[in-house]
């Protein structure tokens, strides 16, 4: 089964734009939003998906995801079923600092390398809103900060693209 563990942060300044090292155009829309999951269309680029993602559960933050790329032209004319309005971001990729983690089963640091951040800054109705996600291994792997995060969002329903 495919899962996302992810948290969600503010932005605070622009100091990620220096620390990216890649800058993509995402313009996504929902064709389902319900209380159980959502189905998501997203055109990155030059390249489209298809995504189901479900609802996490109580108290937690890991969820279903699945996604598979799909033909652009398709993902067009998929727009026009979606609910809502349709986001406009530029998604900065921006390699995490080499984070401790601290594995709670055995008490041991254990140094974790590859993580990545996603900071979203939007555009059109959300101008202004700039928020950051880090993609986990567990829920329990703790991450270094960057200076650029601010306050936690991820319980914070507001801030999931599938509200906006």
């Amino acid at each position: 089964m495919n899962q996302e563990i992810e948290r969600k942060y503010l932005v605070q300044g622009e100091s990620y734009k220096q620390m990216a090292v890649a800058h993509h155009h995402i313009c996504q829309g929902y064709i389902s939003r319900e209380k159980t999951g959502t189905v998501r269309v997203r055109i990155t680029d030059d390249k489209a998906y298809l995504t189901i993602k479900g609802k996490p559960t109580a108290g937690h933050f890991a969820r279903y995801e699945w996604e598979k790329e799909i033909d652009v032209a398709d993902a067009v004319e998929l727009m026009k079923l979606c609910q809502g309005t349709i986001i406009d971001k530029t998604r900065w990729i921006v390699p995490a600092a080499e984070n401790i983690v601290q594995d709670c089963s055995t008490s041991f640091n254990i140094v974790q390398h590859g993580l990545i951040w996603e900071v979203d800054e939007f555009h059109g109705k959300y101008e202004g809103l700039v928020v950051a996600e880090i993609e986990l291994e567990s829920e329990e792997q703790v991450v270094e900060l960057p200076d650029f995060i601010g306050k936690e969002v991820t319980d914070d329903r507001r801030y999931y693209n599938a509200n906006m």
